[in-house]
């Protein structure tokens, strides 16, 4: 039980159909998921039941969080008690982290932007004013920050800046859902946004290959 997030369709000015980063970053091989989706199936454990469980407490919580910041409240009626219970504590860890990081400004949260040079979309989490900077934040919930998270967020800042939006630092934030993950933060650096967008750009194109073929 639990809504997944909602798939974004993202158009161009003309309404050509262009992919969003997630798809684009498919591409990646993801080498991990073959030995624990089979130590799960080894402990009797349905992948694809967890799998679900899993997303949903994460989709709620990010839900939670993005939510509070524009001031609506979070609706939470196709989620189990457990699952809400999880996703308070998960959003709980990141109101904590926000004590000691206060967002001084919230532009906007989870809103789609297509790129019309680079034929790209993508929505970006919560993009706010933190310290004076202006501050693209990407929430994650999971067992780490990957690089492909990094990938992702030099993608969105070419997406935000394109259309009008400077984006002077990137911040990437887990919060746990569970006791085996854990709080992590990571402040990427210009040579990882860059390179980051460099290894996206390569991606895409890959991408835009593969659908001429």
């Amino acid at each position: 039980m639990g809504k997944s997030k909602a798939h974004i369709r993202y158009k161009l000015a003309d309404g050509a159909k262009v992919p969003g980063c997630t798809t684009v970053l498919g591409l990646l091989s993801k080498p991990a998921l073959v030995p624990w989706a089979n130590k799960l199936g080894l402990a009797g454990i349905d992948v694809s039941k967890f799998v679900d469980d899993k997303a949903g407490i994460g989709t709620l919580a990010h839900a939670m969080v993005t939510d509070k910041l524009i001031g609506v409240e979070t609706d939470t009626s196709d989620y189990t008690k457990n699952q809400i219970d999880l996703a308070e504590n998960c959003a709980f860890s990141f109101w904590a982290w926000e004590k000691e990081h206060p967002i001084e400004n919230v532009f906007f949260v989870e809103k789609p932007l297509v790129s019309e040079i680079h034929r790209f979309g993508g929505t970006q989490d919560i993009y706010c004013r933190i310290a004076g900077k202006k501050e693209l934040i990407d929430l994650k919930t999971g067992k780490g920050i990957y690089d492909e998270a990094v990938f992702q967020c030099s993608a969105l800042k070419v997406l935000l800046e394109e259309n009008g939006h400077p984006v002077d630092s990137i911040r990437i934030i887990n919060i746990p859902r569970a006791e085996d993950e854990a709080f992590l933060e990571k402040v990427v650096t210009r040579s990882e946004w860059n390179n980051g967008w460099e290894i996206f750009a390569h991606l895409l194109a890959i991408y835009k290959l593969k659908k001429m073929s």
